[in-house]
């Protein structure tokens, strides 16, 4: 799994593919022209790659994720081969934020708000994502952020852990996904909203 995300405003002209989360204390770093290799100190793991001067390789880079295909994504290979970052991407535009089904939904022990879910988000997917919002229950149909998602602010969607819980995802809010907050917790969408699809962001 990678993500990769283009910034021409902070970051100026710069593609950032991430294989790995790590902190930055854990990172080294090594440049070859335009394309700087990060790995993980002691393991030697490539956990990303940054590529500067982005626009002069690559065609029709948009602020925010980028989904890598046909020539731009030859192009990427190509510079990490040059690089020696031992990493070969390969394409994938499955989806990111998807309808999900909340098959079940359990208070975490030891914790007031959080509830454990087993959420259904394509044919035999099912993920256990904790959420804490106080509108979440079973039967509901809701957007899920999978992991490898980029969300509006910025923020890449990792697995994590609440409270000793393990966590594949994130139940969004309107707000967290750059929409009109019309109501506090999460995001509830119509029961119709088929299981699986792609979620689209309309304001």
């Amino acid at each position: 799994m990678y993500i990769s995300t283009y910034n021409n405003n902070g970051l100026d002209d710069v593609l950032m593919i991430l294989f790995k989360k790590t902190n930055l204390q854990e990172q080294s770093y090594g440049r070859r022209n335009d394309t700087v290799t990060i790995r993980d100190k002691k393991t030697k793991e490539v956990v990303g790659v940054n590529v500067f001067n982005a626009s002069t390789y690559l065609e029709g880079l948009t602020n925010g994720p980028v989904t890598l295909e046909g020539k731009n994504l030859e192009v990427v290979n190509q510079l990490l081969e040059e690089a020696g970052a031992e990493k070969t991407l390969t394409e994938n535009t499955d989806p990111t934020f998807v309808v999900g089904h909340v098959k079940s939904c359990k208070p975490v022990e030891g914790s007031d708000h959080l509830n454990v879910t087993e959420t259904e988000v394509d044919k035999g997917e099912v993920l256990q994502i904790v959420c804490g919002a106080s509108n979440i229950a079973e039967g509901q149909k809701v957007v899920v952020a999978k992991v490898g998602a980029v969300m509006p602010d910025g923020l890449v969607i990792w697995p994590g852990e609440l409270k000793g819980v393990k966590s594949e995802g994130m139940i969004c809010s309107a707000r967290e996904l750059g929409l009109p907050q019309e109501s506090s917790g999460i995001m509830v969408l119509d029961d119709s909203e088929p299981t699986g699809f792609p979620f689209q962001f309309k304001q």
